[in-house]
């Protein structure tokens, strides 16, 4: 047995709901896009999407429970995510105007590396322990103890939320890297643009550090 198709259906669409919604994540492949174009956009979001494979895990064999049951092992998360967001924000802030590279380019001075790209979001996904949290208050409404196993159908649930993420980061991914193509001509925007999305990482940053369970 397994579930309906009205309830996943259900969990679909409030996926997608829930991708759209402004957060640490879809803010995050958005600046990313706008900076760096949209092919570092999709990779940023695959690194996210990785990190939600193991946030999957982590509720289906029930790790996940120690993030909410322990402050300890909340708060060293949260400051590790914080201080990764601080490191970028820096980052961003000190890096100059440069000549725009070609999409895709990675030989450019100011290039991000795919693989640097793409750790980069699953650090991002990983270090918020209020993802991990959301899974596991999120994911278990939709499951059925008379269809069959749990950590199949949270298993299950999981990609299918992974999908809807991909979906919604690529679309946010694309439509930044064609703005960010443009305002990227002048070395004016480089700048303006640097500087905000510094401004927005310390704004996440300051976030993840005073949230609560």
């Amino acid at each position: 047995m397994m579930l309906s198709f009205d309830s996943l259906a259900l969990f679909f669409f409030s996926s997608i709901a829930l991708g759209l919604a402004p957060g640490p994540d879809n803010i995050f492949v958005l600046t990313q896009s706008a900076l760096y174009g949209r092919m570092a956009g999709l990779l940023v979001t695959l690194g996210l999407c990785t990190g939600l494979i193991v946030h999957t895990m982590a509720v289906a064999f029930g790790v996940a429970v120690i993030f909410q049951t322990s402050e300890l092992a909340f708060s060293a998360l949260k400051v590790i995510g914080a201080a990764y967001l601080l490191y970028l924000a820096w980052g961003a802030w000190k890096a100059g105007a440069s000549p725009l590279p070609q999409e895709g380019a990675q030989n450019q001075p100011n290039a991000l590396s795919y693989k640097k790209l793409y750790l980069r979001g699953i650090v991002m996904n990983l270090t918020n322990p209020k993802v991990a949290i959301f899974f596991l208050a999120f994911l278990p409404q939709f499951a059925d103890p008379a269809q069959g196993s749990i950590p199949v159908q949270m298993f299950l649930l999981g990609l299918l939320f992974i999908v809807a993420s991909l979906l919604v980061f690529s679309a946010i991914a694309w439509g930044a890297g064609v703005l960010g193509q443009k305002l990227r001509r002048s070395s004016r925007w480089q700048q303006i643009m640097n500087r905000t999305a510094s401004l927005i990482f310390i704004a996440l940053a300051i976030r993840l550090a005073t949230t609560e369970r």
